[in-house]
């Protein structure tokens, strides 16, 4: 006789901020969640060292440790939180229908409700001394860690929206930012463009890429190359800010569920509904703007009443 499927009342997939809270809301609802963790538990907060702007630390936290916070709490109320990886899904379009999910293609799971919160992957250089520095003054996120280098001089790599909105707030904090650009022009707006050429301590410099970054355990300074003249030249710099994009974590879910031309899942209006019934998308997997681990938060909690709501309609 063929073994039993198991069946989830809501199924969270993915552990970052939005996992974790979709969790605590769905527990204390009774809607016995289970979080599959994803192949880094805890989501990029845990590759951070220091958070400084989450509410409820005063003194900040460590990134790993605050996860584990966040999964105690989540287990407190009954959260059943296992390590594994989603590798297909088959989302039923049905109202009431049932999700047909794989983790790590081997086991089947039935789902009622599935929250995604897979999050998003920030695209580094791919240099080995940039890897090797991340976390010791190396980010993705200079909203996140730029405060860390006020009264400094920090280099910035990009030439899109993200870029020079990244550099200007650096410029407010830092006493210099060197902006490194690789093309001749940058690919920002126009107004970002002026924003950033009319800030006079941002050192905006073309045709620029990093050979490597510099320093043994924190980031020193950074060996420079314009690609057309092939010179090099040294910059001593505290913080390395790299603002290329983001990748969504969302292959697994394509061809499943809509999404815009990155591959960010599409929510409807402020709710975190998706075009499948029953369906929820929470955190960085669908924000393309403020990727803070406190809206990803609070994007959880969304996601957990929506997906509350939605099974208590399909019961009535």
């Amino acid at each position: 006789m063929a073994e039993a499927i198991e069946r989830i009342k809501c199924l969270i997939i993915g552990s970052g901020p939005a996992g974790y809270t979709a969790a605590i809301y769905a527990a204390r609802a009774d809607l016995k969640p289970v979080v599959y963790t994803g192949m880094e538990p805890g989501g990029q907060l845990t590759t951070t060292t220091e958070v400084d702007n989450f509410p409820g630390y005063p003194k900040g936290v460590e990134g790993p440790a605050m996860m584990t916070d966040l999964q105690k709490q989540a287990e407190r109320f009954g959260t059943d939180v296992r390590f594994g990886m989603v590798t297909a899904v088959e989302f039923s379009k049905e109202v009431g229908g049932i999700h047909k999910v794989t983790v790590d293609d081997s086991i089947q799971l039935e789902a009622e409700t599935v929250i995604i919160s897979t999050g998003a992957t920030a695209k580094y250089l791919g240099l080995p001394s940039e890897q090797r520095l991340r976390g010791g003054g190396v980010s993705a996120c200079a909203v996140c860690d730029g405060f860390f280098y006020k009264d400094q001089t920090v280099a910035l790599v990009g030439g899109g929206d993200t870029a020079a909105e990244e550099a200007t707030y650096l410029a407010n904090i830092c006493e210099k930012v060197i902006m490194l650009v690789r093309s001749g022009e940058m690919r920002a707006s126009k107004a970002m463009q002026h924003r950033v050429t009319s800030t006079k301590n941002i050192d905006l410099r073309y045709h620029t890429e990093i050979e490597e970054v510099l320093g043994e355990q924190v980031v020193e300074g950074v060996r420079l190359i314009n690609n057309q003249t092939k010179e090099t030249v040294v910059e001593e710099i505290t913080g390395l800010f790299i603002a290329i994009g983001h990748t969504p974590n969302t292959e697994v879910f394509k061809g499943q569920i809509d999404m815009d031309a990155d591959g960010y899942i599409l929510t409807k209006g402020k709710t975190t509904h998706t075009n499948i019934p029953g369906v929820f998308a929470s955190g960085d997997v669908q924000d393309t703007v403020y990727r803070q681990a406190v809206t990803a938060a609070g994007t959880g909690c969304m996601a957990a009443l929506d997906a509350e709501r939605y099974l208590q309609s399909i019961e009535d």
